[in-house]
């Protein structure tokens, strides 16, 4: 969906969102109350600047406006490759970002991540897999890692990856599987704007990610050996 189509289902007319290159960022309302809405468009692939930029927003907000809910559109092609951002410390930029939105969290913030067109890698992983949670609209596309790439790292044929994908949803990529696995919350159908007021009301106030996936049977032990890990002398 494109990202003016989107704001005008979620806020109507009445909204403050500035497109700045493929940085999306500004503040509007739902049932007069204020969010700041932050985010990037057109599959931005998400390097130094993009990284630094979306911090700045979250960090002004947790500054100015303390406790305002903090909604991040995420539609990214994953961080940025190219050797100038690579010189430039990328891996240190996104860890910043991550942090930043963690700290808004632990500020009281109300963190939620919408993918509303493209959600891939290090992009995703930094932004919207740190929200309070993160959920998605049904054409969007979801991937770390494409099965190719995939068996070119894991040394693992690609028919044998392929067979995996069909019944593991580890292996494979789309909006229901990262429902399965517990990456995403739930997937907004219908009115988008009370979907949005719905994400806010019940955003969890601690990770529940992988007891989800526990759940709905996607990670099947990944909650099971944080408890161990945790509960280790």
């Amino acid at each position: 969906m494109d990202w003016k189509n989107l704001a005008e289902a979620l806020f109507g007319s009445d909204r403050g969102l500035t497109l700045d290159g493929e940085l999306l960022h500004g503040e509007a309302a739902l049932d007069d109350e204020p969010l700041t809405v932050v985010g990037t468009t057109g599959h931005a692939p998400i390097g130094v600047r993009l990284a630094l930029a979306q911090a700045r927003v979250v960090l002004d907000t947790v500054a100015r406006h303390p406790g305002r809910p903090i909604l991040l559109l995420i539609d990214t092609q994953g961080q940025q490759l190219r050797r100038r951002d690579e010189l430039l410390g990328i891996n240190r930029a996104m860890a910043h970002l991550g942090m930043s939105i963690d700290l808004a969290r632990r500020r009281g913030h109300r963190v939620l991540g919408l993918v509303y067109d493209q959600a891939l890698s290090g992009g995703f992983i930094t932004s919207g897999l740190i929200a309070d949670a993160c959920d998605a609209l049904p054409q969007a596309e979801i991937r770390v890692m494409r099965i190719p790439a995939m068996s070119r790292v894991t040394k693992l044929p690609e028919a044998m990856l392929t067979g995996l994908s069909r019944t593991n949803p580890v292996f494979a990529p789309g909006v229901e599987n990262y429902v399965a696995m517990g990456g995403v919350r739930r997937v907004w159908t219908g009115d988008l704007r009370a979907a949005l007021r719905q994400a806010l009301a019940d955003a969890p106030t601690e990770d529940r990610r992988a007891l989800d996936g526990a759940q709905r049977g996607g990670r099947r032990l990944a909650a099971a050996v944080m408890d161990r890990v945790l509960e280790a002398p």
